[in-house]
């Protein structure tokens, strides 16, 4: 078989499944008969174009108050559904479809990842450093070792999905283990946990931002700091860890049943000399690009710093470039290992590897151009902000107890994330909402600030919407051919529903013990 089968070979011993294994089974066959993913978003363009200009001859719209984040000032807006139809939609649909695809962050983020990427992959980088962890970890560890380190990926940004992912799929396979599951089990680590971590990360300085923005709403004195939330999401690392490898480890996996499909050579075991040579340079390699970025980073005045006040966290250059910083680091890295194992022959080699990387990408940059246009013309027509009031205004007139308005606030997230997948955009329309409301309820502005996190995280490993699925896709496919969008979800769908579920009730056990949520 070229692409393997995600349930065993056609000699597997018949085995019996469980409810949920048939369940979700089921799942992946009607996922998989779905159209092609460019047919998919194609059918939601048109779908997204004729229900803007119904809403639109009904005259639907709100008022709300929103947070302008380049302006920290909190603006009242009229959002009013906008159609594709008429003649100014026309022409946005026309005039945009350039600069929509030129403006999608994720299309820039995954080229110049994969610049870098490519190299240490080529070079033979990817395999040595997998057959080093596998050496070193338990194999019962193995599990646990990978999500750990696909949840603290957030520090470097969306760099997990292009890095952590990919290798915990090759981590598997080169133990014998199905790769899906392990593509399932990097999925969860990156995008179901990516609001928490043990360290302060990028995104962390703009919630925070955005949450004393609203505070001031009611209290122009009081605010939150960084580390706010440290401890509930340092907490809520280890709880997710030993959570998300459970499941794959007891649900996942066992589904998949063993891999029967073709297996990369990654060789024996054990490195061999050009191995541990190739490692030693990309050791020097590393180290001499982390010493370079530290230079234009950690001196006073330095180019990475803020030009203004002198930050280093934050809306700094270095923040800003971090996955440049990271394609530097592995396509150097990679380039020394090349040179020391003689898997490179000079820059030829690397020029082409570079090339090789970009070129695995054509269907996925043609997917990720139709995607473009449907979420601009989403936001275009400003449905996902009738919706995301809506439900907002619903549960503030159910007049509920603080903690079951907490966990209605967990679910209108959790929903609303299928459709508005960005965390900073969320935030931005629901803190100057449910921040003064909860703070007249005696409920510390952190408390929703942590119930956010666990809100917008789950749904990034499920909805289609999420700019990085259309890539887990890719990646699936290189171990079954025939896997899509139905696939995906199956895979997840247990990471999901248990996340969802097991960490709201962590949320309110940690509420309800009244334990710190952080400095």
């Amino acid at each position: 078989m070229s692409g393997g089968t995600m349930l065993g070979g056609a000699d597997s011993p018949p085995v019996e499944r469980t409810a949920m294994q048939r369940l979700l089974n089921a799942v992946e066959r009607v996922g998989n008969k779905v159209p092609h993913p460019v047919m998919i978003f194609v059918y939601l363009i048109v779908a997204v174009i004729l229900l803007s200009h119904l809403l639109h001859m009904f005259g639907l719209g709100v008022t709300y108050e929103v947070i302008n984040i380049e302006t920290d000032q909190v603006e009242t807006q009229r959002a009013v559904a906008r159609s594709l139809l008429t003649l100014d939609g026309i022409r946005f649909m026309f005039t945009g479809m350039v600069p929509n695809f030129m403006a999608f962050n994720a299309v820039g983020v995954i080229i110049v990842a994969m610049l870098g990427v490519g190299i240490a992959e080529e070079s033979g980088l990817v395999r040595a450093l997998i057959k080093k962890l596998v050496a070193a970890a338990p194999s019962g560890a193995l599990t646990y070792i990978l999500a750990f380190v696909g949840i603290i990926s957030s520090i470097a940004a969306d760099a997990g999905y292009l890095v952590l992912i990919p290798l915990a799929a090759a981590a598997y396979i080169s133990v014998g283990r199905n790769p899906l599951a392990g593509l399932a089990l990097g999925f969860s680590s990156v995008a179901a946990a990516f609001l928490v971590n043990m360290l302060i990360v990028p995104t962390d300085a703009i919630l925070t931002e955005i949450t004393n923005d609203a505070i001031h709403l009611l209290d122009a004195n009081r605010s939150i700091d960084l580390a706010a939330n440290i401890w509930f999401s340092s907490a809520s690392v280890v709880m997710l860890v030993i959570v998300i490898g459970l499941i794959n480890d007891r649900v996942v996996e066992p589904r998949l049943g063993p891999y029967t499909g073709e297996k990369p050579d990654i060789g024996e075991g054990r490195l061999t000399p050009e191995e541990k040579r190739g490692l030693t340079f990309a050791l020097w390699g590393f180290l001499a690009t982390i010493a370079f970025i530290a230079l234009l980073t950690a001196p006073p005045g330095a180019p990475l710093r803020h030009p203004e006040t002198g930050a280093i966290i934050g809306a700094s250059p270095f923040m800003n470039s971090l996955i440049v910083s990271i394609a530097l680091i592995f396509g150097v890295a990679g380039g020394a290992y090349g040179v020391g194992a003689g898997t490179l022959k000079g820059a030829t080699g690397i020029i082409g590897a570079m090339q090789k990387a970009i070129g695995s990408l054509a269907g996925l940059i043609l997917l990720l151009f139709v995607i473009s246009q449907f979420l601009a013309y989403f936001n275009y027509s400003n449905m996902a902000t009738l919706a995301a009031v809506g439900l907002a205004g619903i549960l503030l007139e159910a007049n509920l107890p603080a903690i079951w308005l907490l966990v209605g606030f967990i679910l209108v997230t959790l929903v609303v994330d299928l459709i508005i997948t960005g965390a900073v955009a969320k935030w931005a329309l629901f803190a100057p909402i449910f921040i003064p409301l909860l703070m007249k309820l005696s409920v510390e502005p952190e408390v929703v600030l942590a119930a956010y996190r666990v809100a917008d995280s789950p749904m990034n490993a499920i909805t289609p919407l999420n700019a990085y699925f259309a890539l887990i896709v890719t990646f699936a496919q290189r171990y079954q051919k025939c896997a899509g969008v139905g696939t995906v979800i199956a895979l997840m769908l247990p990471h999901v529903a248990t996340l969802c579920v097991v960490w709201t009730i962590f949320f309110v056990g940690w509420y309800l013990l009244g334990l710190p949520w952080g400095l």
